[in-house]
């Protein structure tokens, strides 16, 4: 018995107190009712609906479908006709991946105005030997207009008119944390969208090709697959941000981050393609290196905003401005230099003979400098390279600009590029290599050098640098 009342005679008089005490408190709330909602707590009357705190509001869920709407009918689809897949053996392999080689390759553009210009990747339409653009069901053969291996962005022209030009954003404004969605047609579809946000800025990751390479990349959780290379990056208003080009991948597919090249670049190298042919780079004399926790401490820097300069192009603009080898800049004009990709997106919105005011330090002390840029062949005016274009041959060869000969250290030459099926490329050059004699005659003229080449049959001796500055001297047997 004794064991039988401990058992449930405990248990019997804590439940009954446990009952007396909820009714004592249910009768204090008479709110306790589960069919009666409980009260929410009352906003101050100081805060309006547009003041409230984080934690009072009740905002409505983002909506994408106006950004959508804004900007899925200015992206255009493109097919790249072209005897193998333009994305082989490059660094692109990378990030998107490749399979056997095909005939045709396909992209995204953004219409950029009402009569027929259109912006997208360079490496979209690289080799293209034809060129196609779908909008809205309609095909239309397109014209090359320009390209800009440094930046990846080359500017097609349709001839149509009224087309849904797009509206356009400020990278420059665009905010880490804000809502952006990628527009294009991956997979071959239409106007497919998708949504993340702005991870990084000024992102720097080494697959761009050019001389120069601008790389000042939009990093972005939107889903990116290949398709998208070349369509458009939007705010949440549908305006353009940013041109799509590369996504972090081994398998092709999207992973996990997207690159963009930011619309403020791109719309002035697309302005320089169309109104220049070529696009107007503003060159400041220096080459330069991101501050590293290891060269802040061997330089006692204070902190590791700004880059290095660790080359002065002789009688350049930094050289003639004073400025030195292991000087740090810091600002360019407005705006400040956090690394290498802020540094060179500063600069390129800039012209040959415009003067910018730099601000560096050298050995621990603040200075300023007033740069007046220079173009490509070192002077301040408008520029046109010199080129000479064969089908024969299956490239393009230019002059080789003042920047380069100082880097690669010749006086002269002929550069290939924009390179094709043809005679080149089946003697095994590529992109980049300069030819500086042709059986031991200087190479100075690309028109000169361009029908020598297409003409000679018999022992051909050429000699040059490789892209990667080494010096060749190879000869063939040519027909």
């Amino acid at each position: 018995m004794k064991t039988l009342v401990k058992s449930f005679g405990i248990p019997f008089l804590a439940g009954l107190a446990g009952a007396a005490l909820w009714t004592t408190i249910d009768a204090e709330n008479p709110l306790s009712d589960f069919n009666t909602p409980i009260s929410q707590p009352s906003i101050p009357t100081q805060f309006t609906s547009g003041s409230l705190p984080s934690s009072l509001r009740t905002d409505p869920p983002i909506s994408f479908v106006e950004a959508s709407e804004n900007s899925t009918e200015s992206v255009v689809f493109i097919k790249n006709f072209s005897g193998t897949d333009p994305r082989r053996n490059s660094m692109f392999d990378y990030f998107f991946g490749t399979g056997p080689a095909q005939q045709v390759s396909t992209g995204s553009g953004v219409i950029f105005s009402k009569d027929g210009y259109i912006i997208t990747n360079n490496h979209v339409i690289d080799q293209a030997e034809t060129i196609e653009v779908v909008h809205q069901k309609r095909t239309y053969p397109a014209k090359l207009v320009g390209t800009d291996k440094n930046t990846d962005i080359a500017v097609l022209k349709i001839e149509a008119s009224d087309l849904p030009e797009i509206k356009r954003g400020s990278s420059r404004n665009l905010q880490i944390g804000e809502w952006v969605l990628a527009v294009g047609n991956p997979f071959n579809l239409t106007s497919t969208v998708t949504a993340g946000i702005v991870s990084a800025k000024e992102r720097q990751i080494n697959i761009l090709g050019g001389d120069f390479p601008l790389e000042s990349f939009i990093q972005t959780d939107a889903p990116i697959n290949p398709g998208n290379s070349g369509g458009a990056l939007v705010n949440i208003s549908g305006e353009l941000v940013g041109i799509n080009t590369a996504i972090l991948s081994r398998t092709g597919s999207y992973t996990g981050y997207g690159f963009a090249v930011p619309v403020d670049i791109a719309v002035k190298v697309a302005n320089d393609l169309i109104k220049f042919g070529e696009v107007q780079k503003a060159i400041p004399g220096v080459d330069v290196v991101e501050v590293t926790p290891e060269l802040a401490e061997s330089m006692d820097l204070k902190n590791m905003d700004g880059v290095i300069i660790t080359h002065v192009v002789g009688n350049g603009p930094a050289e003639n401005a004073g400025l030195s080898k292991n000087d740090v800049i810091t600002k360019i004009a407005d705006w400040k230099i956090t690394g290498k990709g802020s540094f060179e997106e500063a600069i390129s919105y800039y012209y040959p003979g415009d003067k910018i005011s730099v601000e560096y330090v050298r050995n621990g002390s603040a200075k300023t400098a007033e740069l007046t840029l220079q173009n490509l062949e070192g002077g301040t005016g408008e520029i046109k390279r010199e080129y000479y274009g064969s089908g024969l041959l299956g490239a393009r060869l230019e002059a080789v600009n003042t920047i380069e000969k100082d880097r690669l250290k010749i006086q002269y030459g002929v550069k290939i590029t924009s390179l094709t099926r043809g005679y080149l490329r089946d003697l095994g050059f590529r992109d980049g290599y300069v030819i500086t004699h042709i059986n031991e005659v200087p190479a100075k003229d690309p028109e000169e050098a361009g029908k020598y080449l297409e003409k000679y049959s018999g022992r051909l001796l050429l000699q040059g640098v490789a892209p990667n500055g080494q010096p060749f001297m190879q000869s063939f047997n040519v027909r």
